[in-house]
């Protein structure tokens, strides 16, 4: 019986083990000129070897997650929302619009985690760039930002999405997104089987003779 309970609690933590992250989920373009250019929302899984200044030329409005649950020694100041504090574990998310013409764009990003804050101001993209941790080359950082007019904020009946109306040409809207960490649920599916797994050892448990 003992070895049952055992094999029981094991799986228990091989479900409930896995490590959080908050990444990208979904996103899409709902207006704007690009639209009408077969512009659509991209998440980048496989990282471009570089980013800023004309790297896509594309209709397109691209996503991808930098570094994931990083504990931060100071406060990091962000352009909308709320500052993360010291100490505070936030994950970074980079989203930005490079079209060849003169374009706009709307629409949303979602998260699976709420969002803390949006940063959207030269100075603070360079200030958090500590953040990045991965390959990519962000050519020509003093040209990022948002241009005079672009919106983004934090969709006010849902912390988890982003909310974007930007108009873009060279060299592009880019912004960075901090999300606090998201807590890890197992899927549907390995619920499941871990029901099914506590289920065998009452029945095993049930049938032990007396």
């Amino acid at each position: 019986m003992l070895d049952r309970i055992g094999i029981a609690v094991a799986l228990a933590g091989s479900v409930f083990a896995t490590p959080a992250s908050a990444i990208i989920i979904n996103g899409a373009i709902t207006g704007g000129s690009t639209l009408g250019l077969g512009g659509i929302w991209q998440k980048l899984v496989a990282l471009p070897a570089a980013v800023g200044n004309n790297n896509q030329q594309s209709p397109n409005v691209f996503g991808f997650d930098e570094d994931q649950n990083i504990v931060i020694p100071a406060e990091i100041v962000v352009d909308i929302g709320t500052n993360p504090a010291a100490g505070e574990t936030v994950a970074s998310h980079y989203i930005f619009f490079d079209p060849a013409v003169v374009s706009s764009a709307i629409g949303y990003v979602d998260f699976d985690a709420e969002i803390f804050g949006i940063i959207t101001s030269t100075g603070n993209l360079l200030a958090s760039d500590f953040l990045i941790n991965n390959a990519v080359t962000y050519n020509s950082p003093t040209l990022r930002g948002l241009e005079a007019g672009d919106v983004v904020s934090i969709d006010p009946a849902n912390p988890f999405r982003l909310l974007f109306d930007w108009r873009a040409g060279s060299p592009g809207d880019y912004i960075r997104v901090l999300t606090m960490r998201s807590m890890a649920i197992p899927e549907p599916q390995t619920l499941a089987l871990f029901g099914l797994g506590l289920l065998a050892v009452g029945l095993a448990a049930r049938r032990r003779p007396a």
